[in-house]
């Protein structure tokens, strides 16, 4: 078996190609179980099971460690502009490449003392591997990536205000309740449950003036939480529709589908909307 097909293998594959679909689900059950025992081991019914928990570990640890190497393989596949030692190293650096190591890595320290054990956490980073498997996480990853800039945009608005409220409610708080407003820290923490619509509750204004403040940042809040939130609506739909297109032109689709759907949509609309009298609300024959 050429790289080629190793690649082709190993890539989320479409419904026609059976061991490149086998392959992803594979994958995914691994992961899926990984994150069970992750979670299952801390439970104390999980001792009677730590040998058979230990053996299935290392079989899909080992099936990791495979899937890493094999990618690192075919790295020049994945980035064809670059030379196949470039490509690798992108893809050992690449944020993909690191979560594959770091999939690995835990189970090397599952035997070492207290403070190494702790470093087990990182399980729970192979979970993002469902994201190369999983087309609509791939999506949303897609829509990050793109949106990225007004993403943090958006979050370096909310971070001055951030500031600003937290100098401005400690200021407006200390006199009254030093300990709860000892520094700007403090104002710091309240300022972000108020403009993020947490409201723990355990810090809160006790002035006039406080209260007030706090109304008028708790209104902002609302609205600074929409803009994130609207970025990513837009960018969704965006990126729904490039990959309707590709479809489309890659052949895995008919562009007359999604004409048949619509056209079955407003059918089944017309037909709701006659179903019933206008008058006396009683269905129609």
């Amino acid at each position: 078996m050429n790289r080629k097909r190793i690649f082709t293998i190993i890539q989320v594959g479409n419904l026609s190609d059976f061991p490149s679909r086998a392959y992803d689900i594979s994958l995914v059950i691994a992961v899926a179980v990984n994150i069970f025992i992750a979670i299952f081991d801390t439970f104390p019914q999980a001792d009677p099971y730590e040998g058979i928990i230990w053996d299935v570990e290392c079989v899909t640890v080992f099936f990791f460690a495979i899937d890493y190497v094999l990618r690192i393989i075919t790295a020049d596949y994945l980035y064809e502009n670059l030379s196949p030692s470039k490509a690798r190293l992108k893809f050992i650096f690449s944020w993909a490449g690191l979560v594959d190591l770091l999939s690995c890595l835990p189970f090397l320290v599952a035997s070492g003392g207290g403070a190494l054990r702790m470093f087990r956490i990182i399980r729970i980073l192979r979970v993002f591997r469902i994201h190369h498997y999983a087309d609509p996480l791939r999506v949303i990853g897609d829509v990050i990536k793109k949106k990225k800039g007004q993403l943090l945009s958006s979050i370096f608005i909310v971070f001055i205000l951030m500031i600003a409220s937290s100098l401005m409610m400690y200021n407006l708080e200390h006199e009254a309740q030093p300990e709860a407003f000892a520094n700007a820290f403090s104002g710091f923490w309240w300022a972000a449950n108020t403009l993020l619509t947490v409201g723990y509750g355990d810090i809160v204004p006790v002035t006039l003036a406080g209260k007030i403040c706090g109304t008028l940042l708790t209104f902002l809040g609302v609205g600074i939480v929409a803009i994130p939130t609207g970025i990513l609506s837009a960018g969704f739909m965006e990126q729904v529709s490039i990959v309707r297109e590709k479809a489309v032109v890659e052949g895995v689709i008919k562009d007359t589908d999604f004409v048949e759907e619509e056209k079955k949509t407003e059918n089944e609309k017309g037909q709701e909307e006659y179903s019933y009298c206008p008058y006396c609300g009683k269905k129609l024959p």
